[in-house]
């Protein structure tokens, strides 16, 4: 009898015990899936800045130590602000097909597959991009670390 008692009450305990590590996987998934949202957020807002050519947002995003790697080169923040300011290239409208997001700590990686419509040196250009951007957390605020161009094509697909 006291075998049965002695079992009843460990199989309770053990119940009880797995509803908090059950509850703190549930909050991990939502802490992430909440993390991934405010970075494709970010990232979309940034696009825009860079559409606006609103380097007085861009500047404090891009970290002190960012690169940017583009078709043509790669280079620092302060060219690639430059870049956006005076119209080198002009970033008119970005379209962004797919996005995928992976949360390593306080880091992120972002890949986006956009249409870029952009003047070059005067030129239209419309391009198929996946672009792979990665920001760290540093205190409240995300920074862009580095942001690659990478030229697909139409039918490229980011797996999630």
């Amino acid at each position: 009898m006291k075998a049965k008692i002695l079992g009843l009450f460990l199989l309770i305990m053990s119940v009880q015990s797995s509803f908090p590590q059950q509850n703190k996987a549930s909050n991990s998934k939502i802490t992430n899936e909440k993390l991934e949202q405010e970075i494709i957020q970010l990232s979309k807002q940034k696009w825009q800045w860079i559409a606006d050519k609103d380097v007085d947002k861009l500047e404090p995003l891009f970290d002190n130590k960012s690169k940017f790697v583009h078709m043509s080169g790669t280079w620092k923040k302060e060219e690639e602000l430059d870049i956006i300011k005076t119209g080198r290239i002009w970033y008119k409208n970005t379209k962004v097909h797919d996005v995928a997001v992976e949360i390593f700590g306080k880091t992120a990686i972002v890949w986006n597959r956009i249409t870029l419509e952009a003047i070059v040196r005067g030129n239209e250009a419309v391009t198929e991009f996946t672009v792979t951007e990665t920001y760290q957390k540093q205190g409240k605020n995300w920074k862009l670390l580095a942001l690659t161009f990478s030229s697909v094509r139409d039918t490229h697909k980011i797996e999630k």
